[in-house]
């Protein structure tokens, strides 16, 4: 099953009854975060999940950067759905974006943006996954792949417990975490994450992703359009590219 807002692919459900749920405290996902285009379009969704799913609310929040309420599927999977503040009014300092975790009422939110009419209605707003949290069983090897190895930028830190990264700006596309999962190793065939897609500008940016891939000796399954490997956790990653490649 592909969901998704104005043929703008979300995710990408797959029946696997084989599966059971993952193990308490292993690494996985943590949560998908879907990033919408207004505050009005995010209310709707927000309105819609609340009727549909009493009690898979979790928490909402205010992290200066943006607006975001969580909630959790059938299957105990985290779900974020956010609005991004205008980037002319987040604050970085030395390279680090400050986001915060402030109260967020959302009964208000719902009362100041919510229009009844639009529950439902994709003309709304579109919706894509603005980023991808996960739990992994230690930040420094995190942060040894997905920025020594991937080539994300680093844009925040909590302590040893937590790390967001990013390109071309971003507060973050990708976070880990232990909060839930320190010290897990790798994970064992599970419900949750299926795998993590990951578009690159072009083709350029595909080639040097797989150059620092072999450079590193992170064995990449390479079709010719797409780059497919591992995180040390067996978080499944796959790159494409969504241009050709630039001319010299």
């Amino acid at each position: 099953m592909v969901l998704g807002r104005r043929n703008t692919t979300v995710i990408t459900l797959q029946h696997s009854p084989e599966l059971k749920r993952a193990a308490p405290r292993s690494a996985g996902l943590f949560h998908t975060a879907i990033l919408f285009e207004s505050q009005r379009a995010l209310a709707s969704a927000v309105y819609s999940v609340a009727q549909r799913a009493p009690g898979t609310f979790t928490g909402s929040s205010d992290h200066l950067v943006s607006q975001a309420f969580y909630f959790d599927d059938p299957e105990g999977n985290g779900v974020e759905l956010y609005w991004d503040r205008d980037r002319t009014q987040w604050s970085w300092t030395h390279g680090r974006i400050e986001m915060g975790t402030l109260y967020l009422d959302p009964n208000a939110f719902l009362q100041q943006h919510l229009v009844e009419q639009d529950v439902d209605d994709p003309a709304v707003g579109g919706a894509s996954v603005g980023h991808v949290h996960l739990s992994v069983g230690d930040v420094a090897s995190a942060r040894e792949f997905y920025v020594d190895r991937l080539g994300f930028d680093t844009t925040a830190e909590l302590g040893g417990s937590a790390l967001f990264v990013s390109a071309g700006g971003y507060h973050h596309h990708m976070a880990m975490n232990t909060w839930n999962s320190a010290g897990a190793g790798r994970r064992s065939p599970a419900l949750g994450l299926g795998r993590v897609d990951i578009v690159l500008p072009s083709n350029d940016d595909l080639g040097a992703a797989a150059e620092r891939m072999s450079h590193y000796r992170v064995p990449v399954r390479d079709d010719g359009r797409a780059l497919a490997f591992e995180d040390p956790w067996a978080n499944a990653i796959r790159l494409t590219a969504s241009s050709p490649t630039t001319a010299a």
